[in-house]
């Protein structure tokens, strides 16, 4: 064993703590701040020449000067392994539930517990035999996690081909006992166990291949399916002013999403809304499996009021344990709440670092920063042809709404859809909030093109004859104008809004949502023969209330064929011919 290193705090500033050291320090190590009883996590930011600059993970109230600092030759890693699913860790990875059993209502600081206890046993099955050649993140076997085969894999760390030189029969062991010993070229012996530490910094890439995100996400909100889509290991975001609906659209999509799991990373928000997701999610019912939606998640918390370090290292946290579940063939949503504490956290350690600043004072290193976090999204081949991915969706909370400032456009520059929130649409009591005509997507909807880009056309005609309308009024429009703001205001009303509190209409799955927007581009497309703006504006208003109830109708049933031929049958009566 390594003899231990220390040194001595030099300057304390808020969060970050000069320390001089006379040995050698690692860029990113881990440390330890000893204030008397108390040792408080911290990870080396920077280091100039025998002076180091830490990030404190804990208020460093009553810190000192000269107080001792251990550096342990380890970077900020997270433990792996099963047991994971359906809990609540800070950003430390320590477990919430049992860290406030411990402290009470009141976290102490300096209390770090270990995210899987090692007196917990796990029903370990083999899939490997003796002299078997493998690879970093092969399967060794496999243990029973909630609802899934959790996967025992090859330590992600080791280099080359390896060969089992023993694996252990089936039977119950603890996360840290030994199940395999493997050998490598040179005829070394490693252990693998079913626990694997990772540093939360260092992508894990022990796949096959990377591959081009082509498949949908069916999230099931019908707006971001069909107009402004995501695909299986791609990225997006979703900028947003206060009220808008951000944390709600993020709940419903990690509830209906189709995919395996869902990790939620709550890196610095407000502390109540941080509570509602608490308290929310483990009453949640999962549609596909009617088991609690907690049993596939895997919530990181970490809200305002905490350290500003410790929303660095929550955002890393979730990122590692999505790619961890993608190394056994599953598809995992990382939702991030919101990425704009993370920056806010990043530019108030730059300052203290006396960094030269760049755009409203973020650091110049922002948009390196967000990229590495959203370039670890993908989806992958995996080394026994399995496909694994991590889609990514970060929220955005732009002061004021402004999408102009610096964090939502470095987000921009690396995402592959931009879901942008109005303020006006959310006054409207519009649900969700997404503005139609200002997002985008670089990812194909499974609908086609062509019939999207008309859809959007009439949308974008409508918002201008209605622009067009609060300065001439209805009278100075024409009927043909009008005509096509009603068109693009009905298809707002009965496709791009939901009833998120009605089973049905709440989520809308991909069959439904093909079926319903053919019916919708005939009526785009149709061309009416009304009399004059009152017959136009009684024909959409009725059928808009039509197109509603036709919403919450359960898919394909007797009910849900009658009220399409209601709807047909008024169309083509409006139409004038059959």
């Amino acid at each position: 064993m390594a003899e231990k290193r220390f040194g001595k705090i030099s300057g304390i500033n808020g969060n970050m703590v000069a320390v001089e050291f006379n040995d050698y320090v690692i860029q990113n190590e881990v440390a330890f701040v000893v204030h008397n009883e108390e040792r408080l996590k911290s990870e080396v930011i920077r280091v100039r020449g025998n002076q180091a600059e830490l990030q404190v993970y804990e208020d460093t109230k009553e810190l000192r000067v000269g107080e001792k600092v251990e550096f342990t030759d380890d970077l900020l890693s997270v433990e792996l392994g099963p047991g994971l699913l359906g809990q609540i860790f800070d950003g430390l990875q320590n477990p919430l539930p049992q860290l406030a059993e411990q402290c009470g209502f009141f976290l102490k600081r300096g209390v770090y517990l270990e995210a899987l206890p090692d007196e917990a046993k796990w029903e370990f099955s083999p899939s490997m035999k003796k002299g078997t050649k493998v690879r970093a993140g092969d399967k060794l076997g496999m243990v029973k996690e909630e609802i899934f085969d959790h996967w025992i894999m090859v330590p992600f760390g080791l280099d080359g081909e390896l060969y089992v030189e023993s694996i252990v029969a089936r039977g119950k062991y603890s996360l840290k006992a030994p199940i395999a010993k493997l050998k490598d070229a040179h005829g070394k012996i490693h252990n693998a166990a079913m626990q694997q530490i990772w540093p939360v910094k260092i992508p894990i890439t022990a796949y096959a291949e990377k591959l081009k995100p082509s498949k949908t996400l069916v999230t099931k909100i019908r707006i971001i399916d069909t107009l402004i889509p995501v695909s299986l290991g791609g990225t997006y975001c979703v900028p947003g002013p206060f009220g808008s609906g951000k944390t709600v659209l993020q709940q419903l999509i990690s509830k209906h999403a189709e995919v395996d799991i869902v990790v939620i990373a709550a890196c610095g928000e407000r502390a109540g809304e941080v509570v509602e997701t608490l308290r929310t999610f483990p009453e949640l019912m999962d549609p596909r499996t009617n088991r609690p939606l907690m049993e596939r998640t895997v919530i990181i918390c970490n809200t305002s009021s905490m350290p500003v370090a410790a929303r660095e290292s929550s955002v890393y946290t979730a990122v590692t344990i999505a790619e961890y579940y993608r190394q056994m063939g599953l598809n995992v949503l990382l939702l991030a709440d919101s990425t704009s504490r993370w920056a806010q956290a990043m530019r108030e350690m730059s300052g203290r670092l006396e960094e030269i600043p760049g755009e409203e004072a973020f650091p110049a290193y922002l948009e390196t920063r967000i990229a590495s976090f959203y370039e670890r999204a993908g989806i992958v081949r995996l080394n026994n042809n399995s496909i694994g991915s991590v889609t990514i969706g970060g929220t955005v909370s732009p002061a004021g709404g402004n999408f102009e400032e610096p964090v939502t456009q470095a987000t921009l520059k690396v995402v592959g859809a931009f879901q942008g929130l109005s303020r006006d649409r959310s006054n409207a009591r519009k649900y969700p909030a997404i503005d139609p005509l200002e997002s985008w997507s670089k990812y194909k909807s499974f609908i086609d093109e062509k019939e999207i880009s008309r859809a959007k056309n009439v949308l974008r005609k409508s918002h201008e004859v209605n622009q067009m309308m609060k300065v001439v009024g209805e009278e100075g429009t024409s009927l043909d104008d009008f005509i096509i703001y009603l068109k693009g205001e009905f298809l707002d009303d009965v496709y791009l809004q939901q009833n998120a509190f009605d089973e049905v209409d709440a989520a809308t799955i991909e069959e439904r949502q093909r079926y319903i927007f053919h019916v919708i581009y005939k009526i785009l497309e149709a061309e009416f023969n009304f009399g004059n703006k009152d017959d136009a504006r009684r024909f959409f208003l009725g059928l808009r209330q039509k197109f509603i109830e036709w919403n919450s109708i359960e898919f394909k049933t007797d009910e849900f064929f009658k009220k399409e031929r209601e709807i047909k049958d008024e169309v083509i009566k409006s139409k004038g011919r059959e």
